[in-house]
């Protein structure tokens, strides 16, 4: 869910054009549509924005079909909702679900949201402060809304996302020399590749002699419901408020401090790779002081997430390993960010623990 003024872009790579007119039959007051025009891309979903006779809709193609999954977010927003919490949950079709299902593919409709995404160079101290309240509100609400989940969240190999010993450096470096090659390996290299390879270069020595700090394996830290993919594409702003919390599809039991870093680290980093600490610290008062966190639960995160943040390519694996580009723009500011973090350890603890 996105704002408006990015509407109208082409479609997303593999996407075929949503069943508009026999969707929107399913539902009572939705209108007749005028207009589809695809607005995000990604890949958990595809997005469109649905004008209609009776207004404008979001309307979410979720390609992972798992309807259970996708059901059990839109009752966690429902619930949310009912908090106080700024979410925007899907309108329920003539059955009575959030979810419609044509072809064997799942769809959600939902209310548009007119609004900005804000990055932390656009906040001001006092508004970092309530996004670290707000994100402390998500946390508890969550723990009152949701049912205890059996089953393992979610691992990502790609962003190390989930529950999981820390990354092994042998393994890190191991791909480290597989970038490298890709990276070497283009027949028309650019000023990307370059950076890349002074990058991994950098880290590999970083990771050499920074290897004995690698988390120790068994300490588990304290997890609950996070909504596991906060940050500023996912937040919508109407003025200087949050207006709505979108794209729910990482909902799962993650440690809750770590969401917490993980979300400051991407509002707060500057594009040559230092955190605004000054904001960091408001935000992180707020969010212990929601969530009920103990510093020293934000210090163990700070320590995690930086480890996590040392061993991580993401960006790299996109680019070299499945051909896709659309990351490469945050490179820069995230590559920066691993050496600075590194370097500035312990004024980054103090900002989240003081």
């Amino acid at each position: 869910m996105i704002p408006a003024a990015r509407a109208g872009r082409a479609a997303p790579p593999g996407a075929t054009a949503p069943p508009v007119r026999t969707l929107l039959r399913h539902y009572r007051d939705a209108g007749e549509p005028l207009s589809c025009e695809p607005v995000a891309q990604g890949l958990l979903n595809h997005g469109y924005r649905v004008f209609t006779t009776r207004g404008s809709y979001f309307l979410k193609h979720h390609l992972d079909g798992d309807h259970q999954a996708i059901a059990r977010q839109h009752r966690a927003t429902q619930r949310l909702q009912t908090l106080g919490v700024p979410v925007a949950p899907p309108v329920e079709n003539e059955d009575g679900d959030t979810v419609s299902v044509i072809k064997g593919r799942c769809y959600a409709l939902h209310p548009w949201i007119d609004g900005r995404h804000r990055d932390g160079a656009q906040l001001t101290a006092v508004q970092s402060r309530h996004l670290g309240g707000l994100l402390g509100r998500v946390h508890t609400c969550l723990e009152r809304v949701m049912e205890p989940d059996p089953a393992p969240p979610a691992y990502d190999s790609l962003t190390y996302t989930g529950l999981h010993d820390s990354p092994d450096p042998s393994d890190t470096f191991a791909l480290i020399d597989e970038l490298l090659t890709l990276a070497r390996g283009r027949s028309a290299r650019d000023t990307f590749d370059a950076l890349a390879e002074h990058r991994l270069l950098e880290r590999r020595d970083l990771l050499e002699r920074h290897a004995h700090r690698r988390p120790p394996p068994g300490a588990e830290p304290a997890t609950g419901w996070v909504h596991g993919d906060f940050h500023p594409l996912n937040l919508l702003y109407r003025g200087g408020e949050p207006a709505a919390i979108v794209d729910w599809d990482r909902l799962a039991v993650q440690p809750r401090a770590e969401e917490a870093v993980r979300a400051a680290a991407i509002f707060f980093v500057r594009p040559t790779g230092e955190l605004e600490l000054t904001k960091v610290r408001a935000y992180a008062r707020a969010y212990r002081r929601a969530a009920g966190a103990a510093a020293s639960e934000l210090a163990a995160a700070v320590h995690r997430v930086w480890w996590e943040r040392l061993n991580d390519f993401w960006v790299l694996r996109w680019r070299y390993q499945l051909d896709d580009r659309r990351a490469d723009p945050l490179f820069a500011a995230v590559s920066a960010l691993a050496v600075w973090w590194t370097r500035e350890y312990e004024a980054v603890s103090e900002a989240f623990a003081e």
